[in-house]
């Protein structure tokens, strides 16, 4: 588990990022849309996500955690 905090930078671009280009609230939907469409094309057996089948579940789970923390829905740890 990463443990490092966010350097001045970083955290003033993300600000800059959840003010400026896109609310949190959508992000957080905006992440979950993919996720499902993701989800779905490869539980279908998309010919173009196939190769990469193993990668999509850890950026599901990663994405997922970071759609909760942006916006909690599922209250999941």
């Amino acid at each position: 588990m990463a443990t490092e905090c966010f350097s001045n930078e970083l955290e003033t671009r993300l600000k800059d990022f959840f003010t400026e280009v896109i609310d949190v609230k959508d992000m957080a939907k905006a992440i979950r849309e993919v996720n499902y469409a993701l989800s779905l094309s490869s539980m279908r057996g998309c010919e173009t996500l196939e190769s990469e089948i193993n990668n999509i579940g850890d950026d599901f789970y990663w994405l997922n955690r970071l759609a909760e923390v942006l916006d909690p829905y599922l209250n999941i740890d």
